[in-house]
């Protein structure tokens, strides 16, 4: 036989084996496709923020569909439009979602807390915050270097005076800035109603923070003493505004000697 033929023939037979053994070897170990996760999922914001508290959209979706989750309405960059379309192909109730904006508990400005060191570092908050807690005078402060505005996937962050400030209307409380502020001092506040918010994350004792800052909270409780509702705790120095007994009264923000405590509405009434 011509050795060329020859060579052909062994080379089908070859691929021919191996192509039979690829074919069985995919049907053998072929992962089970959950196509109620996929179509979740496929309903989700896909921001992969991690705000549900799972992974991901991917983890969050598999979570739901094998039931070991049943709230709809943990994606919040989605809003009650996901949680809708989420319930409905689980055949659940929707649930209420409050939506929710970040904001950077700190007023402390250039005018109002003082500078420790001038800083020529690295233009991170991350870095500075290492180098003997950051320029600022308080430790607790916002150091304004954008690691949250850089970090927002929505460009709802900027820095206005040296202090972060967001947008309420464009945030997504996805939680990113949430995680990467060196500081911890972003939290979550509902939108569209009235609340009052301690723009001061400062623990140490009173006459420390008055030092450091015009603006920063001294614990000194006549924010719990003026309250109603009891909607206000002081602890480690701090008044803590528990937003869902809060009524917006604003009787706290007016009896804070240091203006740190504000009434506000984020995103203006619904």
């Amino acid at each position: 036989m011509n050795p060329i033929i020859l060579a052909v023939i062994i080379v089908s037979v070859v691929g021919l084996v191996l192509g039979l053994i690829l074919a069985i070897a995919s049907i053998v170990m072929a992962v089970p496709v959950d196509e109620k996760a996929e179509a979740i999922q496929e309903v989700l914001a896909g921001a992969n923020c991690g705000a549900c508290g799972y992974s991901g959209c991917a983890g969050y979706a598999g979570a739901l569909s094998k039931g070991d989750c049943t709230d709809c309405t943990l994606c919040a960059p989605g809003g009650p439009d996901c949680a809708a379309a989420v319930a409905e192909i689980l055949g659940l109730a929707a649930g209420e979602m409050k939506p929710m904006a970040a904001v950077v508990m700190c007023k402390g400005t250039p005018d109002k807390c003082d500078s420790a060191m001038n800083y020529h570092g690295d233009m991170s908050c991350k870095t500075a915050s290492q180098l003997y807690g950051g320029p600022k005078a308080c430790n607790y402060g916002c150091l304004g270097l954008g690691d949250c505005v850089k970090a927002c996937p929505y460009d709802a962050i900027k820095i206005c005076d040296g202090v972060a400030r967001v947008n309420p209307l464009a945030c997504k409380a996805c939680k990113v800035c949430i995680k990467t502020c060196p500081k911890g001092i972003i939290d979550l506040v509902p939108l569209y109603e009235t609340k009052s918010v301690n723009f001061c994350k400062n623990k140490d004792k009173g006459n420390l923070t008055s030092k450091q800052c015009t603006v920063g909270c001294i614990g000194c409780m006549k924010c719990v003493k003026t309250c109603e509702f009891d909607a206000i705790k002081v602890e480690n120095n701090h008044a803590i505004v528990d937003y869902d007994k809060c009524t917006g009264c604003g009787k706290c923000a007016e009896a804070c000697p240091k203006k740190c405590l504000e009434n506000i509405t984020l995103g203006g009434k619904a």
